[in-house]
């Protein structure tokens, strides 16, 4: 087993950026993955197993929706502190964080957010201390990037409504206690439902297969005529307003995330290029090595750059949905590329989990897929810059 070495890469002094309480925020996560994660997840990544003992862990840590206020159990966090929890979480697994920001940003913030009091009082505080956990129905087997033609819907039944329908592609669904999904009513408006485990007719079967996201959960959800009552209905959003706006949240901690899986492989091959000696010398004074090192310590010091000012607009109420999917796409996208170079200079052994670069490129291919595609963002972009619609 590699012991956990990691050293965050910081050549623009960015840390200078920070306030003394993130990085004490920082370095209390970065300790718990050193701790709890890098030392069993390879293990788990190989048997495609949940390590489900970490929950308790992250939610002691506070990594269960930050941001929300104490008065309904969070910590009351700001948004560089979210996005750097992220960073250091899938630093140490993509499928980890994806826990964490399923539980924060897609279940937690939108009962916060579009929630009754009643709704809040009852389950924010138990999804912050992880006494319950959740997941975001908003897939589905053939409505992805287009969420507007979802056929999951309910009926109006007196004092419950009737769900019927589909997601897939659901983090967290096989072990979730409750589900925030999203439906269409009598008259075609969508809006989320809070859906508890134990509804008749609710069940969540487990994804087999991936080569991917190995050690996180992943399922489907099946309602066959589920009875859920009113009151479980969020009362505060219609539309396609209120999952977008729980996906922005997730994608702003995505793209702390992915940096986070970019800076773990740079200084994963950066030391392997000092210590591997090939031709009578370290490969690291080869220059194809160091042009490969350069340019991952380029890309990954404009994305800090990046990801601080978009916490900066976060934590001013003034970033924008497009924003958001700038920095994730950029996100994403080096850091697959930085996998890949880094797997290049590790050479064989970049192939083995003895070390962490191949799984966190494997994780990538989901990453750079879900909560929005790289040609999705893509395009939300240039919708941005030049006012046009190309989506249809």
């Amino acid at each position: 087993m590699q012991k956990d070495l990691y050293q965050h890469p910081d050549y623009y002094l960015v840390d200078e950026l920070l306030t003394e309480e993130h990085k004490l925020i920082r370095d209390s996560v970065r300790a718990f993955v050193k701790k709890d994660i890098s030392p069993i997840i390879e293990e788990y990544a190989q048997r495609a197993e949940f390590p489900k003992q970490v929950i308790k862990g992250l939610a002691d840590a506070g990594c269960f929706g930050p941001f929300i206020p104490q008065q309904y159990g969070g910590p009351g966090l700001d948004y560089i502190s979210y996005g750097i929890m992220m960073q250091e979480l899938e630093r140490g697994d993509s499928g980890i964080r994806s826990t964490a920001s399923v539980q924060g940003s897609l279940v937690m913030f939108p009962i916060y957010k579009y929630g009754s009091e009643e709704q809040k009082k009852k389950y924010l505080p138990k999804l912050a201390s992880g006494e319950m956990m959740g997941c975001f129905g908003l897939t589905e087997p053939n409505f992805g990037s287009n969420p507007a033609g979802m056929l999951t819907n309910y009926k109006d039944a007196g004092n419950h409504v009737v769900l019927n329908g589909s997601k897939m592609w659901i983090s967290n669904a096989p072990f979730a206690d409750i589900a925030v999904v999203w439906a269409k009513d009598d008259n075609g408006e969508i809006k989320g439902l809070i859906v508890e485990r134990g509804m008749p007719g609710f069940t969540t079967p487990e994804t087999h297969g991936k080569w991917s996201l190995r050690a996180s959960a992943t399922g489907e959800l099946v309602f066959d005529n589920v009875k859920v009552p009113k009151e479980n209905i969020l009362p505060n959003v219609k539309g396609l307003k209120g999952p977008l706006g729980c996906l922005s949240s997730a994608r702003y901690g995505i793209a702390w995330g992915a940096l986070g899986c970019a800076m773990d492989c740079y200084d994963t091959a950066l030391r392997y290029s000092i210590q591997r000696i090939q031709f009578d010398r370290p490969i690291g004074g080869f220059q194809l090595t160091q042009k490969k090192l350069a340019e991952m310590i380029t890309e990954i010091t404009k994305s800090q750059l990046m990801n601080w000012r978009l916490g900066v607009l976060k934590n001013e109420d003034r970033a924008t949905p497009a924003q958001i999917s700038m920095a994730k796409r950029n996100s994403v996208d080096i850091a697959l590329k930085v996998s890949r170079e880094a797997r290049q200079i590790l050479g064989g052994m970049g192939i083995t989990g003895e070390y962490s670069i191949m799984r966190h490129m494997m994780n990538l291919e989901s990453v750079i897929t879900y909560e929005g595609t790289h040609d999705i963002h893509l395009l939300i972009t240039g919708m941005d810059v030049t006012g046009l619609n190309a989506f249809k």
